[in-house]
């Protein structure tokens, strides 16, 4: 089947498409040049950006996490194209845009701050995780009232928000998981691609 182009729109499809690639493609070379057996069950993401673990691959991994946050900055205010003209769909919209943005600019700033400097990383992955389920939630909400998306994206998505309200809340409890971490972190860009796969086909 032929792609056409012309439903491929710079603030939605390809910054969505952006987000996925650059966060896998970057990861994978870290993974690559990390020097030791690396494994979901005992490492987790962010110990690819650690300089003293992977000092040959951590400036990939944080280059993607910033590459990736830049790409959500766009995805979210792409988010525009699901406006309705019900005020209270238009407003969750909008705020789930600017908490969108917050959580790609916590992404860059996890991309800066690597577990090199531990304080602030730790602040900042909080925050990234925090933003990105409040934006599971109003997104899948959206989704859910909106004519034009697959109501199984939404249901999918409601899967994720619980798996990521399941990591914060073991991580308070400061059980070390590494492999919720992943799981979460996977599945929230698999949401993502599912996103951009149900705007592309609903496009005129």
């Amino acid at each position: 089947m032929k792609l056409k182009i012309r439903k491929w729109p710079i603030m939605s499809v390809i910054p969505g498409i952006l987000v996925i690639a650059s966060y896998y493609i970057f990861t994978f070379i870290s993974l690559a040049l990390y020097p030791t057996p690396f494994s979901p069950l005992d490492n987790w993401l962010s110990d690819l950006r650690n300089s003293s673990y992977n000092p040959d691959g951590a400036i990939f991994y944080n280059l993607g996490c910033i590459l990736t946050g830049s790409a959500l900055f766009l995805f979210y205010l792409g988010m525009y194209k699901f406006y309705k003209q019900e005020i209270w769909h238009k407003i969750l919209v909008i705020i789930n845009q600017i908490v969108g943005i917050c959580s790609g600019f916590a992404l860059i700033m996890l991309g800066i701050y690597s577990e090199d400097f531990m304080e602030p990383h730790m602040i900042w992955a909080g925050l990234f995780f925090w933003f990105n389920l409040i934006v599971l939630i109003l997104a899948n909400i959206i989704l859910l009232f909106h004519e034009n998306f697959m109501k199984l994206i939404s249901i999918y998505g409601f899967s994720v928000a619980g798996i990521n309200v399941l990591f914060l809340f073991i991580t308070i409890f400061n059980v070390l998981t590494p492999l919720l971490e992943w799981i979460t972190v996977f599945a929230a860009l698999g949401y993502v691609g599912l996103i951009v796969f149900n705007i592309y086909r609903k496009l005129d």
